[in-house]
């Protein structure tokens, strides 16, 4: 169990947990998903971690986009009402949010991120996001995520 899966649980919310044999030399863990589990790519996104300054302070932000598409670190910063954004460090991202790059999930992190999710999302029945677990994935409604994210949807990639 991942801490993203114990919320899910725990809260009581629809999902399901997908399993793969995940390839060290994957090049990109989302597409690497896409085509083991045989998802739709549109489907599936992944969680992104980023730094901003917030009035004045440096502050992180979780972005989740289609795997299909890149973060637009220009739309994100707008949306987060700052000048601009940076993908945040190896290090920061995990001390924030507990997961490793390649598995970081936007659920039970362990401190609570800004979270903006892509406004392709709220047009699928089921999303796919990463369980907190390099091979693992879980299907959720965007809604749900974004109720236990607290997140807002907006256009953030190119």
């Amino acid at each position: 169990m991942t801490p993203a899966i114990t919320l899910l649980t725990q809260k009581r919310i629809k999902h399901s947990v997908l399993k793969y044999e995940h390839e060290p030399n994957a090049l990109s863990y989302g597409l690497e998903a896409v085509e083991k589990l045989g998802l739709p790519p549109e489907s599936v996104f992944k969680t992104l971690v980023v730094s901003y300054e917030d009035k004045k302070n440096k502050a992180l932000a979780v972005a989740v986009v289609p795997v299909t598409t890149k973060l637009s670190e220009k739309k994100m910063a707008k949306v987060l009402g700052t000048k601009k954004v940076a993908m945040a460090s190896a290090d920061a991202v995990i001390a924030s949010t507990g997961y490793v790059l390649g598995g970081v999930s936007p659920l039970g992190q362990k401190k609570r991120l800004v979270t903006v999710i892509h406004e392709s999302a709220l047009q699928l029945e089921l999303i796919h996001v990463s369980a907190g677990k390099r091979g693992l994935e879980v299907a959720l409604s965007a809604a749900d995520l974004g109720a236990l994210t607290n997140a807002q949807f907006a256009d953030i990639s190119v």
